[in-house]
């Protein structure tokens, strides 16, 4: 899995469709094209040069104030994502969080109790996105 470093890159996918939302994440994806501004000027690096799925977390200040709060949660993601990265499709995705974690229920910035609702509703929101195995 790669993952997203530039602002283009994050903008790219910010700007294709909202897969999936829980309560306080949300997924975005979108495909690998190249934009047509980069597809006609090929002195522009591709934001996307490899093909495989690609993934960036954003985690905004406004949302965790704390940066060990942020960083737990984006720990969360990425190891989430590793465990779906199999059944994902070939394309760009962000995990945003769009709502902050009650500080009176998870008081501690890293708790255990914090990463587990976490890793919970991560795993919520990939298996909305990916489809139903008929199992």
């Amino acid at each position: 899995m790669q993952r997203l470093k530039t602002r283009p890159q994050f903008q790219a996918v910010l700007a294709g469709n909202t897969l999936a939302r829980t309560a306080h994440f949300a997924l975005h994806c979108c495909a690998l094209e190249a934009p047509v501004a980069v597809a006609h000027n090929p002195a522009l690096p591709a934001l996307f040069p490899i093909q495989g799925v690609w993934l960036g977390a954003m985690v905004p200040k406004r949302w965790a104030k704390r940066s060990v709060t942020r960083n737990a949660i984006k720990r969360q993601i990425y190891n989430v994502s590793a465990d779906f990265e199999p059944r994902l499709s070939v394309r760009a995705h962000v995990v945003r969080l769009r709502a902050s974690f009650d500080r009176t229920q998870f008081v501690s910035a890293s708790s255990d109790a914090l990463k587990a609702a976490v890793r919970t509703e991560l795993q919520q929101l990939f298996l909305r996105v990916l489809p139903s195995t008929g199992a």
